[in-house]
């Protein structure tokens, strides 16, 4: 079983006010809006039941939004519905006369009714992911509506031109998420754009798919043509929704097992949450990709289950300060436990070569395992103190030891330990 449909962030990680960059995006987009709603509002609407039946489907969209692996908001109905209304030519035998602002008008609008919903019962309002989904639909725009006339009744051209656009379409969404991740998250812009064209692939193909057969078969069917394709999409949608349910689940019973061992007095309490975020932290510093990252968070959440096999508990849960031959039986012991689930051997691994030195072991651990040791080591020696002067010590000393640390490693942990806070790394 797959450990990368999950959300990695630190908690809180979405839910803090927007910086310069998402307000720049935000604002950009309610100036491109207001332009494209005054200019469609002087010219009028020049099919106004086309448009009812595409602005419905998009707000439909947006109330149907879900997540995806690392607490990204996609809203894949709501995209296909958009695209197909900017890639329309023909509804029946009446030719699409709609332009860009229209297009704008008309998605931006159903975005915001199908957002209200979700701002009633307080759900956050994610303005940068609405933003980013409106702006790659306003790209298609822009490019195909004056193209229009020229290509209609030419599929072979109508087709390459609308499947290049959908594509572009999908990367500049993808662009503009990586952007927001990378300041977000402090992570890199590279590892960050692979990480969602990898994500969002499967889904943007279909959302694309979709898009281009509304828009095709509505020359033939008419608006029909909206009903009958998106409802393969829906499908589609309540599976993914489901497997995100089983997936959180799947996370909480994580998190709980690696709380047997706080309640159970061998470590102290938010110990392993703690190693866990210090990890993920840097990880995310060292550029690792996030199937790698979501690994790296179950091992260090669980790095500490072996403890539990220990008749008398090491004072405070400090495994720096037991013999190599205790860390190592420690570290072998949480490893087996993990590994009888049979759904998590790379995590299994990364547990059982955590207390092996970063050099002079044959073989050298995993990267991973590395980064737990340190994460682990300056938990143990500053636990949830944010003094500074104390995690400088606890840094100096690991740099000391460049046979059991990872030099690296150390250099990121010094890097995060720094912008460490009460509340979050």
């Amino acid at each position: 079983m797959s450990v990368t449909a999950r959300r990695y962030e630190p908690r809180g990680a979405q839910r803090r006010v927007l910086d310069s960059g998402q307000s720049l995006l935000v604002l950009f987009v309610g100036l491109l809006l207001i332009a494209a709603v005054a200019q469609t509002a002087a010219a009028g609407i020049t099919d106004a039941r086309t448009a009812v039946a595409f602005g419905a489907l998009i707000a439909l969209g947006e109330l149907l939004r879900l997540n995806l692996p690392g607490d990204r908001e996609a809203a894949p109905i709501a995209m296909a519905g958009a695209l197909a209304y900017a890639l329309l030519l023909e509804v029946g035998d009446q030719p699409a006369r709609h332009d860009a602002q229209e297009v704008i008008a008309v998605t931006a609008i159903a975005m915001i009714v199908g957002a209200l919903p979700h701002l009633a019962v307080g759900r956050p309002a994610r303005l940068p992911a609405m933003a980013a989904r409106l702006l790659a639909v306003a790209f298609v725009a822009v490019v195909l509506r004056p193209l229009a006339p020229a290509i209609t009744d030419r599929w072979w051209l109508e087709l390459p031109v609308m499947l290049s656009l959908v594509i572009a379409a999908w990367f500049v969404e993808a662009v503009i998420a990586a952007l927001i991740r990378t300041d977000v998250l402090r992570a890199r812009f590279g590892v960050s754009l692979l990480d969602e064209l990898r994500v969002q692939l499967p889904l943007g193909a279909a959302v694309g798919a979709s898009a281009l057969l509304i828009s095709f078969a509505a020359e033939i069917m008419g608006l029909a043509a909206i009903a009958v394709f998106t409802a393969p999409l829906l499908v589609t949608q309540v599976a993914l929704r489901r497997y995100a349910g089983i997936r959180a689940t799947y996370l909480q019973t994580v998190r709980a097992l690696a709380r047997v061992t706080e309640i159970g007095g061998y470590v102290e309490a938010g110990h392993s949450a703690r190693v866990s975020r210090l990890a993920v932290a840097i990880g995310r510093e060292l550029g690792m990709p996030e199937p790698s990252l979501l690994e790296l968070e179950y091992a260090a959440l669980m790095h500490d289950i072996g403890q539990l096999s220990l008749v008398h508990p090491i004072p405070g849960g400090a495994t720096v300060l037991v013999s190599r031959a205790d860390q190592d039986r420690i570290a072998e012991l949480g490893s087996d436990v993990i590994r009888r689930a049979g759904v998590l051997d790379e995590v299994a691994e990364l547990v059982r070569c955590q207390a092996w030195p970063a050099r002079g072991h044959d073989p050298a651990p995993p990267l991973g395992s590395r980064i737990i040791r340190a994460a682990n080591a300056f938990d143990d020696m500053v636990g949830s103190s944010t003094d500074r002067d104390r995690s400088a010590v606890a840094i100096d000393r690991m740099r000391l030891d460049p046979v059991g640390y990872d030099v690296e490693v150390v250099d990121a942990l010094r890097d995060v330990a720094g912008r460490r806070v009460p509340s979050r790394l």
